[in-house]
């Protein structure tokens, strides 16, 4: 038995997340997971069934740069042909960018150390028709250096319940922030602004409502301090709106 280990893109917005849902009887659904898509090939290929082991999900319309999942299997086909039979045969939304051979202990979902996610602001007075499904536009100025002061409260381990979506049952709110980086740039001479947050774990829509605190935070509504505040209080209805899913991307799995 051979454990594999794939290094995957995909781009969220032609699948309904990344975990294969439920089929609900009597309604069609309109769009597979990735990983439907990605078990279904690989089912072709080895000739068994595969059931993939991810790093975590990413919901509809959330891509991903370097999402980590591995499988067992008993083939001899190598990673790499693997790899190139994949992306032949995958819907172009969807490739694989590594393969390789890892130990059978290894785990995709339960041995990352960190988890790095990027999200991208179009901060101009118009939208053009070429970024509008991976970021997110923003009309008026931001104050991108009291967005960068007010990230510095994120850093460390803290009760990031405040970022959480309501309804979570999740129990274990606390995460570690090791990072959070904000910085100008320019695509196709258009005004970005890139938020990356790197930490040990992220709740549900946690990066989402990070990045709208942050938008109402250059749009100077609060001070940088207010993070700092709105994080002791631990109240869902103080932090800014969940932004979009299509700006956000999943960029690397560190393990």
């Amino acid at each position: 038995m051979r454990n594999i280990r794939l290094t995957i893109e995909y781009d969220g917005l032609g699948y309904c997340g990344w975990q294969t849902q439920k089929k609900i009887k009597g309604q069609p659904r309109k769009k597979i997971s990735a990983q439907e898509a990605i078990e279904s090939c690989l089912k072709k290929i080895l000739k068994h069934e595969v059931k993939l082991i991810a790093s975590g999900r990413t919901d509809s319309g959330v891509h991903a740069l370097g999402q980590v999942a591995n499988f067992r299997t008993s083939s001899k086909i190598t990673p790499d042909k693997i790899r190139l039979a994949l992306n032949y045969n995958l819907p172009k939304k969807i490739r694989i960018v590594a393969a390789q051979y890892i130990p059978l202990k290894f785990h995709s979902r339960y041995d990352p150390v960190s988890k790095i996610y990027r999200y991208y602001i179009l901060n101009q007075d118009y939208k053009p028709p070429f970024l509008e499904n991976y970021c997110y536009w923003v009309k008026l100025p931001l104050n991108v250096k009291l967005m960068q002061r007010a990230a510095g409260y994120l850093l460390g381990k803290h009760d990031f319940k405040v970022f959480c979506a309501s309804g979570s049952k999740i129990e274990d709110t606390r995460r570690t922030v090791k990072r959070a980086v904000i910085n100008k740039l320019s695509i196709f001479s258009c005004n970005l602004i890139c938020v990356e947050i790197e930490a040990d774990g992220f709740l549900y829509n946690m990066a989402r409502n990070i990045v709208g605190t942050l938008i109402e935070i250059g749009r100077e509504r609060f001070a940088p301090q207010y993070i700092k505040k709105i994080i002791a209080a631990k109240d869902r209805s103080l932090a800014g709106p969940c932004v979009p899913a299509r700006g956000l991307f999943l960029v690397e799995v560190k393990y």
